[in-house]
């Protein structure tokens, strides 16, 4: 029998915290739902031994949270805020054709794109993620709770930020959280480099998280509306509208800053060097080092993305004009073609393919071979074909798990087990041949205290310092 449920609410004026907290007291059980107003949340149980200490439990969350400054509230009244997107202000582009080999139409404008050697992942604003092979035939469809403002890899996984404010790992059979973003952070761009997240913020901030989303540090850069972030053993590169500026990773001291004409509006990264594309229509490529600039590259609009072959031996633009650009690494432009399809958000080069994602929510390949190049310019161009994906059904990101009774004797697996750490829930590996002292870091919205998982693999981050749970995930009876 339920003993009573409190709702309280924390909305800051000028743009700060818009959040809610719940917590729920039935028996011995304790159910707390948080997250933006106006969204579902994440959702928490944990039981007691007795009802007694489970009121006691809730009293102290409550308490805690209305020392923070949340209050007693409506559930209802007060409404989402609105996501901030990025300005479409795409033309349609007045150059030659690019020989577009394929073109799938995801439904809606796209930011995310990651292109791996065996798939590539698109992410629109319906929150849609769809994996295809390099010939574009279409794998998988995953469903988010949110548009997708962007998807990265790091090693073996794949995350894609959302504008729930949530980062999920799409590395399963289905969408798990794997970090929680502070809800008064308006997010516009983020990066991961062996379980450490940076994101970049409307306000022209950048904020890092460890691999189990607690936070490291965070600092207020001097532009606003940074799109730029990108994470490297070397630490953070923000770009903004000042400019970019390279962060420590541990610390978050600056190491340099270096100003650009216009404001930064996305960032690429190769070993050595950082690059700029901004709203003055110029890409910046910059030494890592210490920011000087090594080369720039003109284009004749705004540069909405950019990217490089490996080692930067080329480097691609496309801006608002719906055109894309190569040049080479000393700035000589050597082609400049129209993409048929809108501007490209994001964009990846792989094996002599360039992949778009676009404003009009295409995802494109490009035949960037010289000889594909040399043909179109002559208004040659390759048949096209429209990718569909007709029958493929959204798996949604859940916090179900599947439960088994044992260890599958055939695909064998990675036995971990879920801890009560102070205030946070840690996962550490029980099977042997493994460091149990070490953290793993492992979906949020599905800890509970005791139990027991089976995941495919666990591999050790980088730098030795925690394991990274990937594939599939089940709990133990």
């Amino acid at each position: 029998m339920s003993t009573g449920t409190t709702y309280l609410e924390l909305s800051e004026a000028g743009g700060g915290a818009h959040k809610f907290y719940e917590v729920d007291v039935d028996g011995t059980a304790v159910t707390i739902t948080y997250g933006r107003i106006g969204e579902r949340g994440a959702v928490r149980t944990t039981s007691y031994a007795d009802a007694a200490k489970a009121r006691n439990a809730a009293e102290k969350k409550i308490g805690e949270k209305v020392r923070k400054g949340y209050a007693p509230a409506v559930k209802g009244v007060r409404q989402r805020r609105p996501i901030t997107r990025r300005q479409i202000t795409s033309t349609r582009s007045t150059a030659q054709q690019a020989p577009v080999l394929w073109r799938f139409a995801s439904g809606a404008a796209a930011f995310g794109i990651f292109v791996g050697e065996d798939r590539v992942w698109i992410g629109n604003e319906r929150g849609d993620v769809y994996t295809l092979t390099h010939d574009g035939s279409v794998t998988g469809r995953f469903g988010l709770p949110d548009g997708v403002k962007c998807i990265v890899a790091d090693d073996f996984w794949i995350y894609a930020g959302c504008d729930d404010g949530r980062v999920y790992d799409l590395g399963g059979k289905v969408p798990r959280v794997a970090y929680e973003i502070a809800s008064n952070v308006d997010i516009y761009w983020l990066d991961i480099d062996d379980g450490v997240l940076g994101v970049s913020d409307r306000q022209g901030g950048i904020t890092v998280v460890d691999h189990e989303d607690e936070f490291q540090w965070s600092r207020r850069s001097a532009g606003e509306s940074a799109w730029m972030v990108r994470c490297a053993t070397e630490g953070v590169f923000h770009g903004h509208s000042g400019g970019v500026t390279h962060y420590r990773a541990r610390s978050g001291d600056p190491v340099w800053h270096t100003d650009t004409p216009g404001d930064v509006l996305f960032g690429w990264q190769e070993a050595g060097e950082v690059f700029a594309g901004t709203s003055r229509g110029e890409v910046h490529r910059l030494a890592k080092s210490d920011g000087a600039e090594i080369a720039r590259y003109r284009c004749d609009a705004a540069v909405f993305s950019c990217a490089t072959s490996p080692d930067g031996e080329y480097v691609f633009a496309g801006d608002s004009h719906s055109s894309v650009y190569c040049f080479a690494a000393d700035g000589t432009r050597l082609w400049k073609l129209g993409t048929g399809c809108g501007s490209a958000f994001s964009m990846q080069y792989h094996d002599e393919r360039l992949y778009l994602v676009t404003t009009d929510g295409s995802l494109a390949c490009i035949d960037a071979s010289p000889a594909a190049v040399h043909a179109a310019e002559q208004g040659v161009l390759p048949r096209r074909s429209d990718v569909k994906a007709d029958g493929w059904r959204r798996v949604e990101a859940t916090a179900e798990v599947e439960t088994i009774a044992g260890v599958p004797a055939h695909t064998g697996g990675v036995v971990v087990e879920c801890v009560q750490d102070g205030g946070r829930l840690r996962v550490h590996v029980v099977s042997e041949g493994y460091d149990s002292r070490l953290g793993v870091q492992f979906p949020k919205d599905i800890r509970v205290p005791g139990a027991r998982y089976v995941v495919t693999e666990v591999h050790p981050s980088a730098n030795g310092g925690f394991y990274r749970a990937r594939g599939e995930i089940k709990r133990l009876l």
